[in-house]
C-alpha cells in the first residue's frame, strides 16, 4: 500500500531516477546517430527553455520527456536509421547490465537508485520495442525501427 511515508521515495523516483533513465535512452540516440554522422539537436523536457548551448537545450519541466532529433546521416540507408531508432533502447539495455554487473560486483550497494533505475530501464526497453503511431510525425522507436527495415521510411523523430 502507498503511504505519506512512500511520498520522498515517490519525488526520488519521479524527479531524479525516471529522467536519468530517459536521458540515457536519448543519448544511445545521440550517439548512434553522430557515429553515423547526423546532427543532432537534444531536448531534455518541455516548456519554456531555461538553459541552451548550441543544439543542446534544458526545459523548465526537465522531468516530463527528453527527445533527440537528427538530420541528414553521412551514411544514410535504412539500416543506419533503424540502428538510430534502436539506440536508446540499447543504450537502456547497456545500462541494466552495467548497474546490476556494478552491484554484483559490489562496486555499487545495493540501493533505491540501483533498483529504481533498472525497474525504469526495463519498462523503458519493453516500451519502446510496441510499434505503435502516436502522430502522423511521430512514432515508437519499435515502429519507426520497423518502418526503417521494412519500407525505408525514415521517422521525423527518433521518438
Amino acid at each position: 500500500m502507498f503511504g505519506f511515508e512512500d511520498l520522498p521515495k515517490f519525488f526520488f523516483s519521479f524527479l531524479i531516477v525516471l529522467p536519468l533513465v530517459a536521458i540515457t535512452h536519448q543519448l544511445g540516440h545521440l550517439i548512434v546517430a553522430i557515429l553515423f554522422g547526423g546532427r543532432v539537436d537534444f531536448t531534455i523536457g518541455r516548456g519554456k527553455t531555461i538553459f541552451k548551448k548550441g543544439k543542446f537545450k534544458i526545459k523548465s519541466v526537465y522531468f516530463l520527456d527528453s527527445f533527440c532529433v537528427y538530420e541528414e546521416l553521412k551514411i544514410d540507408n535504412r539500416f543506419t536509421h533503424a540502428f538510430v531508432y534502436a539506440g536508446g533502447i540499447i543504450a537502456n539495455l547497456a545500462s541494466i547490465l552495467i548497474m546490476n554487473g556494478l552491484v554484483v560486483y559490489s562496486t555499487v550497494e545495493p540501493s533505491l537508485f540501483s533498483y529504481q533505475f533498472v525497474y525504469f530501464s526495463v519498462y523503458y526497453v519493453a516500451l519502446s520495442l510496441l510499434p505503435i503511431k502516436f502522430s502522423e510525425t511521430t512514432s515508437s522507436d519499435g515502429r519507426a525501427i520497423y518502418d526503417a527495415l521494412r519500407y525505408g521510411k525514415i521517422a521525423c523523430n527518433p521518438d
